[in-house]
């Protein structure tokens, strides 16, 4: 992560910036006019029903996909310029699934972090400690050698967070990162992204567990095609926010953690 990201301040350019945005999937509308600051160093949790335009709205968050109609800026620049991986890192949902493909090992895995914009540069020593000390940052050292589809869900986690490590990104982007994570894995998973955040990391995450985010995210983003809220968690549970996006009553509920 760079220094720029870990000494922002207030005067700060925006880590993420949504002006106006709305995407459609030919004529069904999936994002409309959201408007969304997110500050260098901010821990976003974005929740809302199935079907409410969250993965979509994390794609347009890191130029995956580009609005019809509005403005995303990452770093103050479009966000597809920064598709390259080098500021933004990205765990999707399917990780899972699609690691279970990749005859790869895990240090392979964390070495992609570290090819965006080299042209034609060769592999070097520095590349090689920041692999090493990516995947020692994230507890998975000791698994550099093993092929990703043999690990459990939280090392592959893991792995693909090393990689955006490598890379060096100022934003870490991840969707339901922990769906299939046993629940002492999930604490753990969840106290390092905390760490990450503390050193200055931007993390935008998408959580079907609301009680989670509401105990562990800086602020809340509560979005079912258009934006319900965004704003602190507190004041998220004294909303009636999260009953007018899902449609019914809901309420938050925290987990008592050993």
């Amino acid at each position: 992560m760079s220094a720029d990201a870990a000494s922002a301040g207030p005067d700060a350019t925006p880590a993420v910036e949504l002006r106006e945005v709305t995407f459609a999937y030919g004529d069904r509308p999936v994002v409309e006019d959201v408007s969304l600051v997110i500050e260098s160093g901010a821990f976003l949790g974005l929740v809302g029903p199935n079907g409410s335009g969250k993965t979509t709205l994390l794609e347009l968050v890191i130029g995956l996909r580009r609005p019809d109609r509005g403005s995303v800026s990452v770093f103050g620049e479009p966000a597809h310029r920064h598709t390259d991986g080098r500021r933004v890192g990205y765990v999707p949902q399917d990780v899972g699934e699609a690691s279970d493909e990749m005859p790869v090992t895990v240090r392979e895995v964390v070495r992609m972090g570290r090819y965006p914009g080299r042209l034609f540069r060769r592999f070097d020593g520095d590349d090689r400690r920041a692999v090493e000390a990516a995947m020692d940052r994230v507890g998975i050292a000791d698994l550099a050698d093993r092929r990703v589809g043999s690990l459990s869900g939280g090392q592959r986690q893991r792995a693909f967070i090393a990689r955006a490590l490598a890379a060096e990104a100022d934003l870490l982007a991840l969707d339901e990162p922990t769906v299939g994570v046993d629940a002492e894995s999930r604490e753990a998973f969840y106290d390092l992204l905390h760490d990450l955040n503390g050193e200055g990391m931007t993390i935008v995450l998408i959580e079907h567990d609301i009680g989670v985010v509401t105990e562990r995210a800086s602020e809340i983003a509560c979005l079912n095609r258009e934006l319900f809220f965004h704003g602190d968690p507190e004041a998220f549970a004294e909303t009636d926010a999260l009953a007018a996006a899902y449609g019914n009553a809901q309420r938050v509920l925290t987990h008592d953690h050993p």
